[in-house]
């Protein structure tokens, strides 16, 4: 039996029913006002409710059910979504997104048999501010084995757990790991996702978060994000202030030690310890104290700077104290080398490569905003922070 469409006439007065809280789509099967034969079923009667963005959609039949529903956005994106048991509802798997239109086309059948057709539209208003992200690490980029993937958000989050539930990370391997919620060094919302242990080496990990369409309580977000990464060679650098010595472990096994110089005692200039991250490999920067609240104690330019902390620890050529270079912390909070080392040290580690610190004159824990501090915390800890522990 071929399918039995809507007259167009009937058409253009389900349109004009639509409004943007609900409409009604009243399938026909024959011209509009046409009698139905004796004995024959009585039309579907099939509603679409269309809630504010943010909410799914969802579309109900009464006197028969669905047999396809198809929803799509003005620029041909479509809102997939299931039946549920019966065949009388249907709701989207995401929610409508703010300042979108959606087409609605819904098929359905009567209890003997009859299909019809109906098409409605709705459009949801205008976000009133929209929230964007920053993602950690770059797409497809070989990282270190603590390179957390880090999300920062342009606007504040107040629907934590909302925002949370649409982020999913997937890995080669199925390493175990939890969302954590931070507040980044610029003051900004921050979500970070770390293993429970340092990334096996050789991991890949993918990021989907299906974020639009989602109150982040601050704004919300008008598009979906999707990353990658792979964990590099497993390399960690320690660094014990005491005996003023970095060593390179790969593998378990150590490859160099290079003699340093950590920040002075006693005062601002200390450096900090636990463990930090490799964030960037920044090259030859200009340093200056003032911009860390150190008065005027230096402004120059320094070769083979890597950063690991967004408050301005180092790890970078000296040459200037060379005389301390294991033998005494005589810095203002940056550890010091040589060119020499420096130079060879810079080509060696990895973004994301873990600085475990160690000394007895340092002035606290790294945080976990203040760079990528999570692994500071205890793994309990840690999962406490996300917003749906």
């Amino acid at each position: 039996m071929l399918p039995i469409r809507t007259p167009r006439p009937a058409l253009a007065a389900v349109a004009l029913a639509v409004s943007l809280t609900a409409c009604t789509a009243q399938a026909a099967s024959g011209p509009a006002g046409a009698q139905a034969p004796a004995g024959a079923a009585d039309p579907v009667k099939v509603t679409v409710a269309k809630k504010e963005a943010g909410s799914p959609v969802t579309v109900t039949a009464s006197g028969g059910t669905l047999t396809a529903v198809k929803v799509v956005d003005a620029d041909g994106g479509t809102l997939k979504g299931r039946t549920g048991a019966g065949g009388t509802s249907w709701v989207s798997d995401r929610k409508a997104a703010p300042g979108t239109s959606y087409t609605v086309d819904v098929t359905s059948r009567t209890a003997d048999g009859k299909e019809s057709t109906a098409r409605s539209s709705f459009s949801t208003p205008e976000p009133g501010k929209v929230n964007k992200v920053t993602l950690a690490p770059g797409k497809n980029t070989t990282v270190g084995i603590a390179q957390p993937l880090s999300i920062v958000f342009d606007l504040p989050v107040t629907r934590k757990a909302d925002v949370e539930k649409q982020l999913k990370v997937t890995t080669s391997n199925g390493t175990e790991g939890s969302w954590g919620w931070v507040k980044d060094y610029s003051g900004r919302d921050r979500v970070d996702w770390r293993p429970r242990e340092y990334w096996k080496p050789g991991t890949k990990v993918t990021l989907e978060a299906d974020l639009d369409g989602t109150d982040s309580g601050g704004g919300w977000f008008v598009r979906d994000y999707r990353t990658g990464f792979t964990i590099g060679a497993a390399q960690i650098v320690k660094v014990d202030l005491d005996s003023h010595r970095l060593t390179v472990q790969r593998d378990g096994r150590t490859v160099r030690t290079i003699p340093v110089s950590g920040g002075t005692p006693g005062g601002d200039k200390r450096s900090w310890r636990g463990t930090a991250v490799l964030m960037a490999k920044e090259g030859t920067i200009n340093m200056n104290s003032e911009t860390v609240g150190l008065g005027d104690a230096y402004n120059k330019d320094v070769d083979y700077s890597m950063r690991l902390t967004w408050s301005g620890m180092y790890a970078h050529a000296a040459p200037w104290n060379a005389a301390y270079f294991g033998k005494a912390n005589h810095s203002s909070g940056c550890i010091g080398m040589s060119n020499e080392n420096a130079a060879s040290f810079y080509a060696s580690v990895n973004v994301g490569d873990p600085f475990e610190i160690k000394g007895r004159e340092t002035k606290g824990t790294v945080a976990e905003g203040n760079g990528y501090g999570a692994w500071n915390l205890s793994w309990s800890a840690w999962k406490a922070k996300s917003a749906l522990a």
